[in-house]
């Protein structure tokens, strides 16, 4: 792994756990979509955004609302994990720059980060209203933002879909291993890493650029 310039987070199932009721409402009402009633709430949020992506902006204003609105519900029900203010602040220490790619509409990560106070948190905020699209395109974006080589970028995520845009777009994968068994199914992924707590993160940075110097004597 190269030396790690910027870390992109998805905030759904990596800086907080989400239900998965207001994502699973978008996909049955406006995808007319049947949904699985136990599963987490990134799972479901990573399946909503595929279909979304899938309809290729076929939903009309009234509908997009509708989204809006379930998306800001789920904001307001969501549980920050209680690592994520001290981790995020010793990686700022470390000169490490911090950005979030989402899907989710511009109003819900607004909310997001007001409501956990992470506002000054980010350098950079894309989500698919300011990255003009889902799935790849705030990633695409975050990259863009923060370092000039994908593969001095590390992207957290915890699902299979997140793994698979994390590859597309040539960055660090980072599992967030938040239930173990789903962990030891994500791993036939091959993501570049994994963490059980955000107050990893800062030691797998000094880790790779520990490596990384042993490598230059």
């Amino acid at each position: 792994m190269q030396l790690i310039h910027a870390i992109v987070f998805e905030p759904v199932g990596c800086l907080a756990e989400f239900g998965s009721e207001a994502f699973d409402q978008i996909a049955v009402e406006l995808f007319h979509q049947k949904t699985k009633t136990t599963r987490p709430g990134s799972v479901a949020y990573w399946r909503f955004i595929s279909l979304l992506h899938a309809s290729g902006n076929t939903l009309d204003a009234a509908q997009m609302r509708i989204i809006e609105d379930l998306e800001l519900r789920a904001v307001e029900a969501a549980s920050a994990y209680e690592d994520v203010s001290p981790a995020l602040v010793e990686l700022k220490s470390m000169d490490v720059t911090l950005a979030i790619a989402s899907s989710l509409s511009n109003k819900a990560i607004s909310r997001f980060l007001t409501r956990f106070s992470l506002q000054d948190v980010f350098s950079y905020v894309w989500d698919r209203n300011t990255a003009g699209g889902v799935k790849q395109a705030p990633l695409a974006a975050a990259i863009r933002s923060t370092s000039p080589k994908p593969e001095h970028v590390m992207f957290l995520t915890d699902t299979a879909e997140g793994l698979r845009v994390a590859k597309s777009a040539g960055v660090n994968s980072i599992l967030m291993m938040n239930d173990p068994d789903d962990a030891m199914k994500l791993a036939s992924h091959n993501p570049s890493g994994g963490i059980v707590s955000l107050h990893e993160l800062p030691d797998v940075i000094r880790f790779v650029a520990a490596q990384k110097q042993r490598s230059q004597v």
